[in-house]
């Protein structure tokens, strides 16, 4: 793991904050303008600070195909995509440089304006039910039963794919499909189009 700046100002900000209530637990000085600028940091900024920074990185640690897959469950989709030479729809969004070990995260995350947000509290509810649910559940048990809870939007794709773009209109498949693609209709990782992003697991029979 590579040098983490947000896990080093978090640590930062928590040990000075502690050296600072250490320091007033043991000298005990007279509460003069200093010291209650001293118990302002040590007790109000820097922790506030550390669990700010400390958050955001726990999000961005989410945010990696390596926590994705860090559930057993997931773990299949995790590897397939994130294997160098597999072909699936996931893989090859994997190896472009725009998503990288971000790639679940960037095709899964709702793009609207609280899309941040929606994502992560699905992403709770996803962690809830792993942990209530599935967690001692056999691996095929578990594929076999969990089911994604919507279809997969092509909203998602047109993120980057836009239907208004030349180069996807020279494509006679895309014209001819424009208004089903738009309305949702027509899946752009349905079989005959660009195929499930994941289907190994639709030749099983999963979702």
């Amino acid at each position: 793991m590579g040098f983490d700046p947000l896990a080093t100002i978090t640590i930062g900000f928590a040990v000075i904050s502690a050296v600072l209530v250490l320091w007033y637990l043991l000298r005990r000085p007279l509460l003069t303008r200093t010291t209650k600028i001293v118990l302002l940091f040590g007790i109000g900024l820097l922790p506030l600070g550390a669990a700010m920074s400390g958050n955001y990185a726990g999000f961005e640690a989410t945010k990696q195909r390596s926590f994705c897959g860090s559930c057993h469950v997931m773990t299949p989709y995790s590897n397939d995509s994130g294997d160098p030479k597999s072909e699936t729809l996931a893989a090859r969004h994997g190896r472009n440089a725009m998503f990288g070990d971000e790639n679940c995260y960037t095709c899964h995350a709702d793009y609207g304006m609280f899309g941040t947000v929606k994502t992560k509290l699905g992403g709770l509810r996803h962690v809830y039910e792993y942990i209530f649910n599935y967690h001692d559940m056999p691996l095929e048990q578990a594929r076999t039963a969990i089911r994604i809870r919507e279809p997969f939007k092509n909203e998602t794709c047109m993120h980057c794919h836009s239907t208004a773009n030349p180069g996807w209109n020279a494509v006679p498949d895309h014209t001819s499909t424009l208004e089903r693609v738009r309305t949702g209709s027509l899946s752009c990782a349905s079989e005959g189009c660009h195929g499930p992003a994941h289907p190994f697991t639709k030749s099983e029979g999963r979702p």
